[in-house]
């Protein structure tokens, strides 16, 4: 007996995925394909607003040689590497330490609400964290303060001195992401096959060696996105600095994207800034391929 051929579907047509894909791509486009194509023919381009009447000539790779050959941003670039590697170690080993205790046998509530506590940070926009990391740093009445002079230390004017700003946003940038690092290693965890964990254990009692043998393989993973997402970040890092410290005192959190945004929008000199843009662009991808091909390993 033959099965009588299925009816179409008046409501669904040829194009009905089109429509249904059409507003995610036009958004794409708009928010994200076209502003870099724009960046990129501007950096080509001498493109002052405030000079309009010059108009916008075709200058070739001269804004690119005058950011290579600018002094203060290789010093913001330097500043944000300084920034990276002082931060992201941290993060690492902290994520690191949390993800393992939350991978333990047992307390599963406690462990359901660390999960969710964890969201928190994540959930907090950049410029939130940087009006909490002031209010945090306050010479006045910071929290911080209170509690040094708790323990005999003595006020410290966090936010007016170099050392201490610098230090000020990099607390605060690991309090918003270590979350996001043991979230990450968490999930790395969860995929180690529980016979295999099971039989290590049994087989040695060296957390340790443990760690590097059996759970490492599917941390990897995990590790090379978090870098490679955290490298992006910290490039483009502006909002809670800015908040926090307006790229002060003197340069001392003066990080890139803090130098770019007074190029373009202070100075108004939108062909060095996209100029600026896209070098950064280019830097993530070169150091997006490096992580991947030094620390991404597939787990077979």
């Amino acid at each position: 007996m033959t099965q009588a051929p299925a009816k179409p579907n008046r409501g669904y047509g040829r194009w009905t995925p089109l429509w249904f894909l059409a507003p995610s791509v036009i958004t794409l486009l708009l928010i994200g394909i076209y502003p870099t194509l724009f960046a990129l023919v501007t950096s080509f381009r001498r493109y002052n607003i405030t000079r309009p009447r010059e108009g916008f000539p075709f200058i070739g790779f001269d804004n690119y040689v005058g950011v290579l050959t600018d002094s203060t941003f290789w010093s913001s670039l330097f500043l944000t590497a300084k920034f990276y590697v002082t931060v992201l170690p941290i993060q690492i080993v902290l994520g690191l330490a949390i993800a393992l205790l939350l991978h333990k046998p047992g307390m599963g509530l406690l462990k359901s609400l660390a999960r969710v506590t964890l969201v928190v940070p994540l959930a907090t926009t950049y410029a939130v964290v940087g009006l909490i990391g002031r209010l945090i740093f306050n010479l006045d009445f910071g929290v911080a303060n209170q509690l040094f002079e708790a323990i005999g230390i003595g006020r410290i004017d966090w936010l007016s001195s170099q050392t201490g700003a610098f230090a000020a946003i990099a607390v605060m940038d690991i309090w918003q992401w270590t979350p996001f690092c043991a979230l990450i290693f968490l999930a790395g965890l969860s995929m180690v096959p529980g016979e295999i964990e099971e039989a290590a254990r049994l087989e040695t009692s060296s957390k340790l060696a443990l760690l590097r043998y059996v759970q490492l393989p599917y941390l990897l993973p995990g590790l090379t996105a978090v870098m490679i997402l955290r490298s992006a970040d910290v490039l483009k890092l502006f909002d809670m600095v800015f908040v926090m410290t307006r790229g002060g005192p003197g340069s001392a959190t003066d990080l890139i994207s803090i130098y770019i945004q007074r190029v373009g929008f202070r100075i108004f000199d939108l062909g060095t800034a996209s100029a600026q843009a896209i070098l950064l662009l280019i830097i993530t991808i070169i150091i997006s391929r490096l992580y991947i091909r030094l620390f991404y390993r597939e787990v077979h």
